[in-house]
């Protein structure tokens, strides 16, 4: 882990002279000029590069396409049906139940996407690309989950607009709907369907925080929002030592509980019901997760919920988030132009870079701020702060855990 002063990651803003403004002004001109595509086009020691950048272009228009494609083969199963064994296209045609011509354009489409790649005899097995969609039910989840994405994306200008009526992701959302505008079986099935989702894909996350952490050092840990509570079983089952407890609202906490009572954790697993925003958090833990929490929700959600987690920790307590990030000025993005549409649809939330959870962290009292290298910083990245030697920010009532 490295420790970070804040000032020492680099700034968003002020970064350019007026120099260097002069100079994109001038490449700016040059790169859209006719004659400098003319030439690199019949210049072989640049055709490489005008040829690279047409694809580029062409591939950031086509994705839609490329993604639609990948939720054909998810749908109809075609994937899974190759990785079992080979087959021709008259047996996946039988499989899917679709034309051979309609089938062939989707399969020769996924051949060209790195899906499916051809093996002896005109069969068709796994490609690069989907033997990882082949193999983790939690991927397939989030594919089938984003044709809810696409509905609202039909207008991308009209989403940028700003507020108005929620569209299919916030409504699939749960959290953001208020609790008198459905009924309660509807809502109480709106929070298993988006905990599914969450569990299915929360193995990504939890991977990545269990290869770079060690919690060898705590003795309970309270994961707030934990949903179903897939980390903290996991976390049980990987740290023995531990008491795990999860705090989130009611109907996912009961849904958590007999996920521990399944897997025979109820001994050191405990689930709590209640709202971060409104109620406070069990304390008794030396260590709170906030896992994909922080960017489902407004900046002031953000800046209540860290003082909470402040407040339920003791002296020495840390605080563990882990969630997608924006870079950093100067680093090269990652996942960025995904999850900044993601979470405008989802109505809520948005994108933040490491320098501004730690800021947020910073104001409620966390000391000792740092990042901890993870090997995959696309799913997730994660930060850790410290409760300093001193009094919580303000007395309050509290559930102990202990």
């Amino acid at each position: 882990m490295k420790t970070l002063d804040l000032a020492s990651l680099p700034q968003a803003q002020g970064r350019n002279s007026p120099w260097a403004d002069r100079v994109g002004a001038l490449m700016d001109r040059w790169l859209t000029s006719d004659a400098l595509y003319r030439w690199s086009v019949s210049n072989p020691l640049t055709r490489w590069i005008t040829r690279r950048r047409a694809r580029q272009v062409f591939d950031l228009m086509a994705g839609f396409v490329y993604s639609q494609v990948l939720l054909a083969c998810v749908r109809l199963r075609i994937l899974e049906a190759v990785s079992a064994q080979p087959r021709t296209l008259d047996e996946l045609a039988q499989w899917t139940q679709l034309p051979p011509a309609g089938l062939q354009r989707l399969l020769q489409s996924a051949l060209a996407l790195g899906l499916l790649n051809l093996r002896s005899h005109g069969r068709y097995g796994l490609g690069p690309l989907g033997a990882p969609v082949a193999g983790h039910a939690g991927i397939r989840a989030m594919i089938e989950h984003h044709a809810v994405l696409y509905q609202d994306m039909q207008d991308p200008v009209a989403m940028l607009q700003g507020p108005g009526q929620p569209g299919a992701m916030a409504q699939y959302w749960p959290y953001t709907l208020d609790g008198d505008a459905h009924a309660a079986q509807t809502q109480a099935e709106k929070y298993a369907r988006y905990s599914d989702l969450m569990s299915a894909s929360q193995p990504f996350v939890v991977d990545e925080i269990l290869a770079s952490y060690r919690f060898d050092d705590h003795r309970c840990v309270l994961d707030v929002g934990g949903g179903q509570g897939t980390f903290m079983a996991r976390l049980a089952l990987h740290a023995k030592h531990l008491r795990v407890n999860l705090f989130d609202l009611p109907e996912v906490a009961a849904l958590a509980s007999a996920n521990f009572a399944r897997q025979g954790l109820q001994s050191r697993a405990q689930a709590h019901p209640g709202s971060f925003l409104k109620d406070p958090l069990p304390q008794g833990a030396d260590l709170v997760t906030l896992i994909r929490v922080a960017h489902d929700h407004p900046d002031a959600d953000v800046r209540t919920l860290l003082a909470a987690i402040y407040q339920a920790l003791p002296p020495g307590g840390t605080l563990l988030l882990s969630e997608p990030m924006a870079q950093e000025a100067g680093e090269t993005p990652q996942g960025d132009a995904y999850f900044h549409f993601y979470l405008l649809a989802m109505g809520a939330g948005r994108l933040r870079t490491p320098r501004e959870l730690m800021a947020m962290m910073a104001e409620a009292g966390f000391a000792h701020l740092e990042i901890v290298p993870n090997p995959m910083p696309l799913q997730t990245q994660i930060l850790i702060g410290r409760k300093t030697k001193g009094l919580p920010l303000k007395p309050a009532e509290s559930v102990n855990i202990d």
